[in-house]
């Protein structure tokens, strides 16, 4: 079998999420049902992430298998882009290593979390309006205490199937974007519910409901019902995966 990584991008607002759902459409379902149409073989295809429903991704990687090796991935590309909704783009198609793994070879993730403190008819779909006035420069505080810890427990969904919840953030910071406040974290990897139960509990910090040795006693409680509410998806963005480069040498 021959393996490749596909890159693309998605907006989620009409999907159940990536993973495949029993009562909704999924990214992952769609993909797949397009793969099969042009391959003319069942395809599975197994992504970076687990995006929830409504969360969009600017850049999502995923793998699938193919019996027979594509000559022209770019022709691929292109007719795939032609058979899936509007909502769904496809980067490119490169061929990898035949062990590789879009998601246990990822090295870093990277999420962008959009704030928006106006009204404003086009942003309103890809942002969260939060009003009156927040610290920032306390939430960005709070944001580098994220650095010092590994056990994010207390950012996870409750009763889902991991393991463990041990992750490494290597980057959270808020910034301006384009008249929005963005927060941007950077990890390994992600638990379930993780970013944005982060950035409700951030926002407390910045209302000024919990101060910065509240933030850190709520990462060290390990307990999801201390820290704040979580923010909707629909302003959550996948922004980038990462891979080491062996993973694309396919001169075996």
């Amino acid at each position: 079998m021959n393996r490749y990584f596909i890159y693309l991008a998605y907006n989620g607002k009409n999907y159940c999420g990536w993973q495949n759902q029993p009562n909704g459409t999924s990214v992952q379902q769609t993909l797949e049902e397009g793969l099969g149409t042009l391959l003319r073989v069942p395809v599975a295809v197994t992504g970076a992430g687990r995006t929830d429903a409504g969360v969009h991704a600017r850049l999502m990687v995923a793998h699938f298998d193919c019996p027979e090796f594509l000559n022209d991935p770019d022709a691929l590309t292109e007719k795939l882009n032609r058979i899936l909704p509007c909502d769904i783009a496809i980067y490119r198609i490169i061929q990898v290593r035949p062990e590789a793994h879009a998601r246990f070879d990822a090295v870093s993730r990277t999420y962008k979390y959009y704030i928006l403190q106006r009204k404003d008819p086009f942003l309103c779909d890809f942002s969260y309006r939060v009003r009156g006035v927040l610290d920032i420069e306390s939430m960005n505080i709070a944001s580098r205490l994220l650095l010092g810890y590994n056990d994010f427990t207390s950012f996870s969904k409750l009763h889902t199937d991991v393991k463990t919840n041990i992750c490494r953030v290597s980057h959270a910071e808020f910034t301006l974007e384009d008249g929005q406040l963005c927060f941007t974290i950077t990890a390994d990897r992600f638990l379930r519910n993780m970013v944005r139960a982060i950035v409700g509990t951030l926002l407390d910090v910045g209302r000024g409901k919990l101060s910065l040795e509240d933030f850190r006693q709520v990462i060290e409680e390990k307990d999801r019902g201390k820290a704040g509410t979580s923010v909707p998806g629909h302003a959550l963005f996948l922004t980038d995966v990462t891979y080491p480069e062996e993973v694309f040498d396919v001169s075996w």
